[in-house]
């Protein structure tokens, strides 16, 4: 998810970022010793990483064929301090890449060479699971298979199910707008999400949607889920959950001449 300059918009693809011909032409290093200094003012020294040895695992995501270093991780580990760090990234102009899992395929976690990589991996709580209106509020950074166990006392689950999903977090799935084979059934991400709280690069909260059945005004919900971070970088999500089916069964057909197999 990576966040691209001007102000207000946030992870677009690398080739799409904008930055001031300061930020381009200004030493790598003194950059990131600006950097690490406004970063130090918000956030408690082990939410830091800049040493080389520290951010290469950050370099990319499950897409290895590209790598990038960023000029520093960030582990904030309260919507406080990602809203600092965002703040504070927008008043020096750095770009931002919001990360998950980094379980993605597509490049959406690539780091931008100047700019700040922000891990969400410390959102992990279920906050809420509710039987009677089925749905569970979770941190962007809550597994997706840890929403399905902590709803199966319930008789419930989530539904989509990306390859990743032992792995890959809530709000990677919003942001990538994830799938799965239950989605010819139960639908995307998009269509399992009732409600996406989260920040602006300018560190303002914002939330789309409501825990409501339909929300007044026009549907921003739909924008964000897929979105990449363009619009803000999540922290909290609510979830439809649905019944486990009562029975499944795994059926296997083979034909010996592919026309008898219509």
């Amino acid at each position: 998810m990576n966040a691209p300059l001007p102000p207000g918009a946030l992870n677009a693809p690398a080739s799409a970022h904008l930055a001031s011909p300061g930020l381009l032409e200004a030493p790598r290093a003194q950059r990131q010793a600006d950097v690490v200094q406004a970063l130090r003012a918000v956030l408690p020294a082990h939410a830091l990483l800049w040493q080389q040895e520290d951010v290469v695992p950050y370099e990319c995501d499950g897409l290895t064929a590209y790598r990038t270093t960023p000029l520093c991780v960030v582990l904030p580990e309260t919507e406080e301090q990602v809203a600092a760090v965002l703040r504070a990234c927008h008043r020096l102009e750095v770009p931002v890449v919001a990360r998950g899992a980094g379980t993605g395929l597509s490049g959406g976690a690539m780091p931008h060479e100047r700019g700040v990589t922000l891990s969400l991996a410390k959102f992990n709580k279920i906050l809420q699971v509710d039987p009677v209106s089925r749905t569970a509020t979770v941190q962007c950074g809550v597994r997706n298979l840890a929403i399905s166990e902590a709803a199966a006392p319930y008789g419930l689950y989530y539904a989509p199910d990306p390859s990743s999903q032992i792995a890959c977090t809530i709000g990677g799935n919003v942001a990538e707008n994830s799938g799965g084979v239950h989605c010819l059934k139960y639908g995307l991400t998009v269509h399992n999400v009732l409600q996406v709280r989260g920040y602006t690069i300018e560190g303002e909260a914002v939330t789309f949607g409501s825990r409501a059945l339909d929300a007044a005004g026009l549907d921003l919900l739909s924008v964000i889920v897929g979105s990449e971070g363009m619009l803000a970088v999540t922290t909290e999500v609510v979830v439809k959950l649905v019944p486990k089916p009562q029975l499944a069964r795994c059926i296997m057909a083979s034909f010996d001449d592919v026309t008898r197999a219509g």
